[in-house]
């Protein structure tokens, strides 16, 4: 994926912000579903977000999390009862059914289902129509679109999966491989842990990389390695640090949004212009309509689930600059940005 920001003035950033569908069209259908990416290519998204977590048996899957209770019929399915387990994933005691404990033939049988129901009714209408995404499934979709579609894939708890023995590096650097998306113009890698970015970089594997960050806590590769010392996502947002991940190799840091747009609506550019002073493309996740996801100041009248005043809080972020975002609704973000 090549941002705009790549060869436009910083007059133009604010602009043409690229539009990434955060799990494919998650807002319309249950999200990493093959209707959710064939939605989001359809509705004109610049590109596609998919989370990878891998198999025993070593496939990348396309699943938010590995524990996939949530977003499958893993718990209705009787021939996996006694894949039922409790873990300790990144401090976190986790129960459920998790992808490194099915291999690809048992976990490609089960169905996706929407994971915020009540938010999202109508995506929950859409249960049980599609199955488990491969990478291999997602690449072939974007290979044969009718026009380019980036891919910003995120590695998921890179640190878990190597101590398991599922090195996610090596697992993604073969597949993009075998797939001919190595260097591919149209992608992206990200992570909230920066040490699977750099192992990437080390195999070989091109286009961008971009690093998450967390508006609390810390990245669980520096808790694996410095404990409780570990620094804090915070306090990784100054220049020195800036210029560091630049000096690293990074194209880019995305960021939450609740750490550009405050509770009252108001937003602050400091991060984004330091970001950019340090050659830093800067994105920002996650763009939702619902009031549920809203700032309080765009909230409106109907209960959570109901549609807020998003394109106020959409037109906010994207005037700070920034130079993609991630939303679940792609075509109202991209509705904003073209109003611009």
């Amino acid at each position: 994926m090549t941002s705009p920001a790549s060869s436009t003035t910083d007059s133009s950033r604010a602009a043409a912000p690229l539009v990434i569908a955060h799990r494919g069209a998650s807002g319309y259908r249950p999200e990493h579903g093959e209707a959710a990416y064939r939605l989001a290519v359809e509705l004109g998204a610049d590109a596609i977000e998919p989370d990878l977590v891998a198999t025993r048996d070593g496939v990348l899957v396309l699943r938010h999390e590995n524990e996939v209770s949530g977003t499958t019929d893993v718990a209705d399915r009787p021939e996996f009862a006694d894949r039922r387990t409790t873990k300790e994933i990144e401090d976190r005691v986790v129960e459920g059914w998790f992808t490194e404990d099915f291999t690809w033939p048992e976990l490609s049988t089960l169905r996706v289902r929407e994971r915020l129901p009540q938010l999202r009714p109508g995506s929950a209408a859409h249960d049980g129509e599609g199955r488990v995404q491969r990478l291999s499934d997602l690449l072939a979709i974007l290979d044969g679109a009718d026009r380019p579609v980036g891919l910003v894939a995120e590695v998921k708890h890179a640190t878990w999966f190597a101590s398991i023995g599922l090195p996610l590096d090596e697992l993604l650097a073969a597949e993009l491989a075998a797939a001919g998306w190595t260097d591919d113009p149209r992608l992206t890698v990200e992570s909230f842990e920066q040490t699977v970015l750099g192992q990437l970089r080390e195999r070989g594997v091109g286009g961008r990389q971009v690093y998450l960050l967390e508006k609390a806590g810390a990245a669980a590769d520096l808790v694996a390695r410095d404990g409780s010392a570990a620094t804090p996502y915070v306090d990784q947002l100054d220049e020195a640090s800036l210029a560091g991940f630049a000096a690293a190799g990074l194209h880019g840091v995305s960021l939450d949004k609740s750490t550009l747009v405050a509770p009252d609506g108001t937003t602050e550019s400091r991060v984004v212009d330091r970001s950019h002073a340090a050659g830093l493309e800067v994105f920002t996740w996650t763009l939702r309509i619902e009031n549920h996801f809203l700032a309080k100041a765009n909230r409106q009248a109907g209960g959570k689930a109901a549609t807020g005043d998003y394109e106020s809080e959409f037109q906010a972020l994207m005037e700070l600059g920034v130079d993609g975002v991630f939303a679940d609704q792609p075509d109202l973000a991209i509705a904003v940005r073209d109003g611009l």
